[in-house]
């Protein structure tokens, strides 16, 4: 599967970022020149974290006929040490339904372990760029 983005005309910062048959503007905010049309780069990146988190919990908990009613997900950035090599996500996981606190614990750890999650903590993501 490719991801394409392109920019959108000559002027300005703000680019249509193309995944299977969806469209999605992604832009930087005032502070870095762009007109905050849409997404940063960074907030994809942590937004592909929370919502990893929110689908893993909610697929768990249907196979396990846990009583799931409502699930949110917060993540929050600390990109203050970024240049030092620290990037930090806090995630905070709000899961609503009749739960006991067995339940809501083993959702908490199956949160933990989402695939971004461990792709983000585990792997060595290798990046070749080629200008063609």
């Amino acid at each position: 599967m490719s991801i394409t983005i392109r920019r959108d005309g000559i002027h300005g910062t703000q680019h249509t970022l193309r995944i299977r048959g969806h469209r999605i503007t992604v832009d930087v905010d005032d502070a870095a020149g762009g007109h905050d049309a849409g997404p940063t780069p960074h907030d994809l990146y942590d937004a592909s974290l929370a919502a990893c988190k929110a689908l893993t919990v909610l697929v768990y908990a249907r196979r396990k006929n846990i009583p799931v009613e409502d699930i949110e997900v917060v993540a929050d950035r600390d990109a203050s040490e970024e240049r030092k090599g620290v990037y930090r996500l806090n995630t905070t996981l709000h899961v609503t339904g009749a739960l006991s606190e067995e339940q809501r614990q083993e959702l908490l750890r199956v949160a933990g372990k989402c695939p971004v999650h461990r792709l983000m903590t585990e792997v060595r993501t290798e990046i070749e760029t080629r200008l063609v």
